[in-house]
């Protein structure tokens, strides 16, 4: 029960510290990460229901668990230890989830993706002239319509180009002009 307390209370602050609960906006912050991260806080463990607390306060029954076990088109539990087993893991989950959802997060922005927002990463996933540049030096503009094409003889680079030079008939054993023929069983060509 305390280390229950403990991970409310800790993300009950995470909630309310806006420099910590800044740090799962999708806006750039520029906080000290290294202090953050350098003495943990919290543990997944601490989410989970009290070992020794008692098992009868479970929601989910035997046939709760039969029951979305045939919705979900799982099999049964073989045996009564299997049975326990799984119970006592979806107990775990459940707890979990109510241990996540009491967190206040009056004034936490929400997340909106999960990505890396730091300037290098930014930059990488920038796409500007210089990394076009090679690009378009392969093209060129022609025509009144001024079409862009492909500069004639310019090769796109690609690793299959040395494996295969896009002939498909260099293989076949037989040839009639611009097909490959295959002979049936009866002698025949098809």
């Amino acid at each position: 029960m305390a280390s229950h307390r403990a991970g409310a209370r800790l993300w009950q602050s995470i909630a309310r510290n806006p420099c910590l609960s800044r740090r799962y906006s999708t806006k750039p912050q520029n906080l000290d990460i290294e202090s953050i991260l350098a003495t943990p806080s919290w543990s997944v463990r601490s989410l989970l229901p009290d070992k020794a607390a008692d098992k009868s306060t479970t929601s989910v029954t035997s046939q709760k668990l039969r029951h979305l076990l045939r919705l979900s088109a799982l099999p049964q539990p073989s045996n009564p230890e299997e049975e326990q087993s799984m119970l006592r893991t979806l107990g775990s989950q459940i707890h979990f989830v109510q241990e996540m959802q009491r967190v206040d997060t009056t004034g936490v922005e929400p997340l909106r993706s999960i990505r890396d927002e730091s300037p290098a990463a930014m930059k990488e996933v920038t796409i500007g002239l210089e990394r076009l540049k090679d690009a378009l030096a392969k093209e060129r503009v022609s025509g009144r319509r001024r079409r862009v094409q492909r500069v004639p003889g310019a090769r796109n680079g690609r690793a299959e180009d040395a494996i295969w030079n896009g002939n498909a008939l260099e293989s076949a054993s037989k040839k009639k002009g611009p097909y490959f023929v295959v002979e049936t069983g009866s002698g025949q060509p098809s």
